[in-house]
């Protein structure tokens, strides 16, 4: 399995490595070269780890297994430089490396313990498939120390990146952080799968049964934990893209509305033309509706809203539903009086919310469409109106 897994995250942590050289040219603060330093140790990690490079890399230096040594160590050094970003993105840099001198020097005894512990091991054959679970049954100390330094760092990159996820700055930040945190229960399994490598060879078996869920588990968390270290510099991107696509939608709701309610006003109606971006041509659009409601206001009779919203309440709407349907079933009978010549009236106001933001009015005026389009109630409202006005001749 760690032919497909391992290659599939050198490439994921290399496009992020790549990905993120390119900050260096305007940001070269502790954090990102922290990041970058992050993305490196990983590609190393799985570079080596995968089975062909495994075994040129331990027999171009002459020495069996070297590669085991040589990702696990990384592992430990790609965990330290997650520490370093998060450090310094929650502290000001004194702060941040106070805090990051005790864990570094701790590490630094992890791998100096673990290259004092790999020279000691008598190894005879390459084990790229089953490094860890070979030394587990007869290094099982070796391992020992590597899981320890492993499995704090794990649990404090997952608990620094909680802490800090609840004060980022930004929303694609927090989304990352939380994507980091979150990946700690694999990372969990992968150590629980080697500590159990550890006990079965104490008891004379091995851990080849769980291998594959050692693999898969910590393949998950380190190409979870790269989106989730990339996603504040892409993310934006995302909600650009995903804002366009509701404002194309919002257009072919609304479209139908204001062709009906424009239809039957003077209203002015601008021709944006086709190089118009979807925003500008959806605020006009927004305009002209709410343009079209305060001529209709003189076809609107004062009773209607009071009904609508009687009628809308006992359908249990209420909020920005019950406003939307409100206006809808006003509108609906202010049209068919002006198209049958019903008696005029107006109405104080042919509004019964008022957002103050775009979002908001985008979102009301979305509900608005609907109720016109699909509401019972507007239906309803609109035939009893049509049929109780009394109807007058239009004069030319």
């Amino acid at each position: 399995m760690n032919h497909v897994l391992y290659p599939l995250c050198a490439l994921i942590s290399v496009l992020a490595l790549l990905f993120k050289l390119r900050i260096l040219r305007t940001d070269r603060s502790p954090t990102q070269i922290a990041l970058l330093a992050n993305f490196f140790f990983l590609s190393v990690t799985f570079t080596i780890s995968t089975p062909t490079v495994w075994v040129a890399v331990s027999a171009q230096a002459g020495i069996v297994n070297l590669s085991g040594l040589l990702s696990q160590s990384t592992v430990i050094l790609s965990a330290a430089s997650q520490q370093l970003v998060l450090l310094h993105l929650s502290h000001d840099r004194r702060t941040a490396w106070r805090k990051a001198t005790p864990r570094l020097v701790a590490l630094a005894t992890i791998l100096a313990t673990m290259v004092v512990l790999f020279s000691a091991a008598t190894s005879h054959q390459e084990n790229p498939d089953d490094f860890a679970v070979n030394h587990a049954q007869y290094y099982p100390l070796y391992l020992g120390v590597y899981l320890l330094g492993y499995t704090v760092n794990q649990v404090d990159v997952g608990i620094l990146g909680w802490r800090y996820s609840k004060i980022a700055p930004t929303p694609w930040l927090r989304r990352g952080l939380v994507m980091i945190a979150v990946t700690m229960p694999f990372a969990m399994i992968y150590a629980l799968c080697r500590v159990a490598d550890i006990i079965a060879g104490r008891l004379g078996s091995s851990g080849h049964a769980w291998e594959p869920i050692a693999q898969v588990s910590v393949s998950l968390a380190v190409i979870a934990k790269t989106i989730g270290w990339t996603l504040p510099d892409w993310g934006r991107h995302l909600s650009r893209l995903w804002l366009r696509i509701q404002h194309e939608i919002a257009l072919r709701q609304l479209k139908p509305l204001h062709e009906e309610v424009t239809r039957q006003t003077d209203c002015m109606i601008l021709d944006l033309g086709p190089r118009a971006d979807v925003r500008t041509r959806l605020y006009r659009l927004l305009v002209e509706i709410r343009d079209a409601q305060w001529v209709l206001r003189k076809s609107m009779h004062p009773c209607v809203a009071v009904y609508a919203e009687k009628k809308a309440r006992e359908a249990g709407l209420e909020g920005t539903t019950l406003s939307a349907t409100i206006e809808a079933a006003q509108l609906k009978a202010a049209l068919q009086a002006r198209a049958v010549g019903l008696k005029p009236h107006t109405a104080p106001s042919p509004l019964a919310a008022e957002p103050q933001e775009l979002a908001a009015e985008i979102d009301f005026q979305r509900r608005l469409a609907h109720a016109f389009r699909r509401s019972p109630v507007v239906r309803e409202v609109a035939a009893i109106s049509s049929s109780r006005r009394p109807r007058t001749k239009e004069r030319a």
